[in-house]
C-alpha cells in the first residue's frame, strides 16, 4: 500500500500551535440523547435553501424528507433527524458569524426515534453492481454535503468532475485545527465503514489511486485505517488505497495544501482541482456516503467535538442535526467558571457566537467553550487579555507563515488606507483566512480581521458597481426604446399618409374619367374654355342691343356645336326684342286710354 506514495512534498509556510487534541479523545464517541426540540435550518449548505415538503402539525418519521433540493442552484435535501411533530416553520437564530436568523423547521420529538420504513436500500448492499448515475442519485437524496466545513453538496461536486480524468482521490483526515478531534475519533472507531465509502467514491470517479492524508499526531487513527485496509478483501479498489502520514503543521488540512503535500501539484486559486487530476473529500463525508448507499440512511447526524476549559467533560458526540448547542454542552457536564467565549469550529478559523441557543448543523464539527486566555495558543507567557495591538515592525514573520505565498504586511497597510485596489493587486482573494499570519505577529495585529473586512468591502463595491451597470443599461435601453418607438410611430404615420394619398388619387382618377370630357391635351382644354367664354359674351351683348352676335372662332367640332347654339340663342333673343318694339295698339286699349283722359 505504501508503495503508492513515492514521496511527500512540503507545503509553504504554516505554523505549529498548541493543538489540545488529547482533551477530547480520552473516551469513545458518545451518542447524544434526543433533545425535546430540534431546530433544522433549511440552508445548511452552499447554495439555495431547500424547498419545504411538510406542514405545521404533520407527524414525521426519522429520515423522512423535510425539504427537497432546489433545482435552480446547488442545494441539499434536509431530513427529519428523529420522529416527532412539526410544530413550527419560522425564523430562528442560526450558528453563523453574522448572527442572523433563517427559516427553520421545528420538531417536537416523541422519543421513539422511529425510522421511515420507505428507506429500504435499493442496492441490497451490492453497490459495485449499481450504475454510477444511481449512486449519485442516492448521495443527492441523502442530503450529503462536505463535512469538513465547506458544506458543498457532495453529489454536485462529484457530478461536476464530468469528463475529467482523476488520477488521485484525496481523503482529508488531517484535521489540523486545534481542539477539533471528531475526524480523529471517527477514523479510530469506524475505519471499515470509511473504507467502503472510499471504495464507492473510487467507483464513481474511476480514480487511479486514493491517498488518505492524516497528520502524524494521530497515530491511533493511522493504525486503525491501516489495519482495516489489511482486513478488507472485498473492496474493488483495495490495492489502490494508501494511508499517508503527513507532518503536523497548520493549515495542512486545507484541501489545496494537502493536495500539494501528497501530490506536489499546486492548485491555483481560480482552477478546479479535477482539471489537474485530483479531487479532495473529507473523511466524514466518505463515512456519510457509506451510510447513504449501503445503509440507506440520510445525513441526519454527525460527530461533534465539545471541548475547551469552559466545559467539564470534553468529548465527542454523535448528535442529531438540529440539537441545541446548550443541550450538547449539558451532556458534556455543563459549563465551568472559565466559560467566557463560545466558538463554533476551532480557535484559528472558527467564529464566536453570542448565544448557545443555536442548533447543530451539517457544518458543525466543534463547539469550543473556553476562557479568553485558553484561546491563546502560543507558548509564551503573555495572556490574551494582556495582548495590546502594537504598530507593525515589518518583521516579515507573517509572510513566512502564509501558506499561499501572500504578503500580509502589504495587504494590511493597504487595507488600513482603504486602498482596496492595491489590496486586490496583492491577491487578497487567495487568502484562505487560516489565521497563521495573526498567530505569528509579534505586534498582535489581527491581520485576518483586516483581510475579512477588505473582502467584505470589495464585495460591496463590486456589487454596487454591478448595480450601477445594470441601472445604466436599463437607462440606455429605455432611451433606445423611446427613440425606437418614435421612429416606429413616424414610419406608421408615413405609410398611412401614403396609403391615403394613393386612395384619393385612385378615386379622383375614376371620378374624372366619368364626369369630364376627354381632351387631347392641356392646350385644347384652354382653347375650348376661351371659345365658350366668347360665346357667352356675344350672347350677353346681343341681349343688350338686339344686334347679331359675331360668330366665334372655333377649331373643333365641339366648339362649332356650341357656337351654333349660341347664334341660335342670339337670333331668338333679337327676334323677341324686335317683336316687342313694333307691336300695334288695339282699339280696346285706345278706348281705355280715352276714358282715362276724359276723367282727368
Amino acid at each position: 500500500m505504501t508503495s503508492l506514495i513515492q514521496k511527500l512534498w512540503r507545503m509553504r509556510g504554516g505554523v505549529h500551535p498548541s493543538f489540545h487534541k488529547d482533551e477530547s479523545t480520552h473516551q469513545p464517541i458518545q451518542t447524544a440523547p434526543i433533545p425535546p426540540e430540534l431546530v433544522i435550518p433549511l440552508q445548511q449548505h452552499i447554495g439555495r435553501s431547500s424547498i419545504i415538503k411538510v406542514v405545521v402539525g404533520e407527524k414525521v418519521l426519522k429520515g423522512q424528507l423535510l425539504a427537497a433540493t432546489n433545482a435552480v442552484s446547488p442545494s441539499a435535501a434536509v431530513h427529519a433527524p428523529t420522529s416527532g411533530v412539526v410544530t413550527a416553520i419560522e425564523e430562528r437564530l442560526l450558528p453563523h458569524p453574522s448572527g442572523l436568523s433563517g427559516q427553520c423547521i421545528v420538531i417536537d420529538t416523541d422519543g421513539l426515534d422511529a425510522w421511515d420504513e420507505s428507506l429500504a436500500s435499493p442496492t441490497n448492499n451490492d453497490y459495485q453492481s449499481v450504475a454510477n448515475e444511481q449512486l449519485l442519485d442516492l448521495i443527492e437524496a441523502a442530503g450529503i454535503v462536505g463535512l469538513g466545513g465547506a458544506a458543498f453538496p457532495s453529489a454536485v461536486k462529484l457530478a461536476s468532475v464530468g469528463e475529467s480524468v482523476i488520477d488521485t482521490l484525496i481523503i482529508n483526515g488531517a484535521e489540523c485545527e486545534p481542539y477539533i478531534s471528531c475526524d480523529d475519533q471517527l477514523m479510530r472507531e469506524r475505519a471499515d465503514e470509511i473504507l467502503i465509502g472510499i471504495d464507492i467514491l473510487m467507483q464513481l470517479l474511476n480514480a487511479k489511486r486514493c491517498l488518505i492524508g492524516i497528520e502524524n499526531n494521530k497515530p491511533d487513527a493511522i493504525h486503525a485505517l491501516e489495519v482495516a485496509l489489511s482486513m478488507q478483501s472485498n473492496l474493488k479498489s483495495i490495492d489502490k488505497i494508501a494511508v499517508a502520514s503527513v507532518p503536523t503543521m497548520y493549515p495542512s488540512g486545507d484541501a489545496r495544501q494537502l493536495t500539494k503535500i501528497l501530490t506536489g501539484v499546486e492548485i491555483p486559486k481560480n482552477v478546479r482541482s479535477p482539471s489537474l487530476g485530483s479531487i479532495c473529500h473529507n473523511v466524514a463525508t466518505a463515512y456519510s456516503i457509506y451510510q447513504a448507499v449501503v445503509e440507506s440512511k440520510p445525513l441526519v447526524s454527525r460527530i461533534v467535538t465539545v471541548t475547551g476549559n469552559g466545559v467539564k467533560q470534553p468529548q465527542n458526540f454523535e448528535a442529531l442535526i438540529g440539537t441545541p448547542f446548550s443541550f450538547l454542552v449539558a451532556q458534556a457536564g455543563g459549563y465551568t467558571k472559565k466559560a467566557e467565549r463560545l466558538v463554533m469550529g476551532g480557535p484559528m478559523m472558527g467564529f464566536a457566537l453570542s448565544t448557545d441557543d443555536v442548533p447543530v448543523v451539517k457544518a458543525t464539527n466543534c463547539i469550543l467553550v473556553s476562557s479568553v486566555d485558553q484561546l491563546q495558543l502560543s507558548d509564551d507567557d503573555v495572556t490574551e487579555t494582556e495582548k495590546i495591538v502594537m504598530p507593525c515592525i515589518r518583521c516579515g514573520k507573517c509572510m513566512d507563515a502564509c501558506p499561499v505565498s501572500l504578503l500580509p504586511q502589504q495587504m494590511y497597510w493597504h487595507t488600513r488606507a482603504k486602498d482596496f485596489e492595491k489590496v486586490e493587486e496583492h491577491k487578497l482573494s487567495d487568502c484562505i483566512e487560516c489565521g497563521a499570519c495573526s498567530y505569528v505577529c509579534p505586534s498582535h495585529i489581527p491581520l485576518v480581521d483586516y483581510f475579512k473586512f477588505a473582502k467584505t468591502e470589495i464585495r460591496a463595491q463590486k456589487l454596487a458597481a454591478v448595480k450601477a451597470d445594470q441601472s445604466r443599461e436599463r437607462h440606455e435601453f429605455n432611451e433606445y426604446r423611446k427613440v425606437r418607438d418614435k421612429e416606429e410611430r413616424e414610419e406608421k404615420r408615413r405609410k398611412q399618409k401614403e396609403a391615403l394619398q394613393a386612395k384619393k388619387a385612385k378615386e379622383s382618377a375614376e371620378s374624372g374619367a366619368a364626369e369630364t370630357p376627354a381632351v387631347d391635351d392641356k392646350q385644347d382644354a384652354i382653347k375650348a374654355a376661351m371659345a365658350r367664354a366668347k360665346a357667352k359674351k356675344a350672347a350677353r351683348q346681343a341681349e343688350k342691343d338686339g344686334t347679331a352676335v359675331a360668330e366665334p372662332v372655333v377649331e373643333d367640332k365641339q366648339d362649332l356645336i356650341k357656337a351654333a347654339m349660341a347664334r341660335a340663342q342670339a337670333k331668338k333673343a333679337a327676334r323677341l326684342a324686335e317683336t316687342d318694339t313694333i307691336k300695334p295698339t288695339t282699339d280696346k286699349q285706345n278706348a281705355q286710354q280715352e276714358d282715362s283722359n276724359n276723367a282727368v
